[in-house]
């Protein structure tokens, strides 16, 4: 990989992308720096320890953004939701449907998207800030209610972070067309690495408070092999893929003859990437940001809270306690209800079922088999046309189940493994999941340019 950088940067438009996409990153890194104006850090921090799930969700999504409640606190999650929706939306109406078949109709729906993500970056910002705004922070406030200008100080919120958000969505687009990678995969990328240094801190910190301990070495060791096997298990499954052997048929145009070749069609085990993870993310997040405009110890978030979080907690009548805490004072509760258990069930069961819905849009088994048809190309014991389209379907359908499969344990079961060691930090199997995805292709795409100007060369 790091040779591939090296020889992308030999080339002079290759390096002025790479050196764009650099550029861009840093401007964004900067941006999470700038604070929205008349935000309580203090009572910020305070209220999301509340918000355990859901702030480090945000922080993986945004970096240091969210836990600094920088312009860029609601990060690119607001335009991945709207992006979510509106997919569904597609299937689910037709009007829709129409529009994403045509080149105008798509620019529509993109631009219906950023709308969208814009304003749920407004309703997250607000509801956020309204529902924990001065609740259990010590008498320190996140927005301070005095001088009647309360709706002023929301109003100044919700505009830095949709801004923010509208921001981020306008640096994705340009690393998208004038850089290397996926502009939003590139900016999630960022928000990650931008966590690492803090890991590794806590890593540091947890030694020197007990040098001497045995299980903080063991503890450490045990990380450091569960991240490198991670790493090898998605860097093979990525580089895996399912051969489609295919013969063109000899055809004769005028006195030369062509075809009578024999290669193949190659289909990737994990074709989908990390989409499916992040679109679960992202829904399972989702209706805990809505759940802040409702009210505290209802019914619904008494549920939500116990049923569907990584970390489970009560309402002890002023405010939601972790397991643990209870435990510790005393306070009986049955844990097997509290058990995470049905949380990385409907966790394991969106990536699944995201990615078959991912396939659906980007591979077209119908489309695939008229174009080898067309071409004189065909599956060898495969009769050509219906039937072509059926296989590469059945195929298409075996490997989405076990790229699925490969992306739902791999994100859950190291993270449960983490857990039981004591790294909660957010920072775990999801994070190197889709650090390691992006970098393998960012790297695919390098190559494939670099490939492209070779021959180019070469016939010039």
């Amino acid at each position: 990989m790091f040779s591939t950088f090296i020889n992308a940067f030999k080339i002079k438009d290759l390096r002025k992308k790479i050196l764009y996409t650099i550029l861009l990153i840093v401007v964004y890194r900067l941006g999470s720096a700038i604070p929205i104006p008349g935000v309580n850090l203090v009572g910020w921090q305070k209220a999301t320890e509340q918000l355990t799930a859901m702030s480090d969700f945000m922080s993986l999504m945004s970096g240091s953004a969210f836990s600094q409640f920088t312009i860029f606190a609601m990060g690119i999650s607001p335009y991945i939701t709207a992006s979510i929706i509106l997919q569904l939306l597609t299937i689910a109406i037709p009007a829709l449907e129409r529009m994403s078949k045509e080149e105008d109709g798509r620019q529509k729906i993109e631009r219906i998207t950023r709308y969208a993500g814009v304003g749920l970056a407004v309703v997250q910002s607000i509801g956020i800030v309204m529902s924990y705004n001065g609740v259990l922070t010590g008498g320190d406030y996140i927005v301070s209610t005095e001088g009647g200008l309360f709706a002023l100080r929301l109003a100044i919120i919700a505009i830095c972070a949709a801004a923010g958000t509208a921001f981020l969505m306008w640096l994705g687009e340009r690393i998208t067309e004038k850089g290397i990678g996926n502009g939003i995969s590139m900016l999630i990328f960022a928000s990650i690495v931008s966590r690492v240094p803090d890991f590794i801190k806590e890593r540091i910190t947890a030694i020197a408070a007990a040098p001497g301990s045995v299980m903080t070495w063991v503890t450490l060791l045990l990380t450091i092999v569960v991240v490198l096997a991670l790493i090898a298990f998605v860097v093979y499954i990525d580089k895996a893929v399912r051969k489609i052997p295919v013969q063109y048929a000899k055809r004769v145009v005028g006195r030369k003859m062509y075809g009578g070749q024999n290669t193949h069609l190659p289909m990737k085990a994990n074709a989908n990437g990390v989409l499916p993870l992040i679109f679960a993310m992202t829904i399972m997040q989702f209706p805990e940001m809505i759940m802040q405009f409702f009210r505290r110890g209802g019914g619904f978030m008494n549920f939500w809270y116990r049923w569907m979080v990584s970390a489970p907690k009560v309402w002890d009548g002023s405010m939601y306690q972790p397991t643990s805490v209870l435990k510790a004072t005393g306070i009986t509760y049955s844990g097997i209800q509290y058990a995470p258990f049905v949380y990385y069930l409907v966790y394991f069961l969106l990536i699944i079922a995201f990615g078959y819905f991912y396939t659906s849009i980007t591979f077209n088994p119908v489309e695939m088999s008229k174009n080898l048809q067309q071409n004189g190309g065909f599956i060898p014991g495969i009769r050509p046309g219906k039937p072509t389209g059926e296989y590469l379907g059945k195929i298409s359908n075996r490997l989405t189940l076990f790229g699925s499969l490969f992306l739902a344990v791999i994100a859950i079961v190291p993270t449960i493994i983490l857990n039981i060691m004591g790294v909660t930090n957010m920072f775990g199997a999801t994070s190197v999941l889709i650090m390691v995805s992006v970098a393998l292709e960012t790297t695919e795409q390098l190559e494939s340019q670099m490939l492209m100007r070779h021959y180019k060369g070469f016939l010039n």
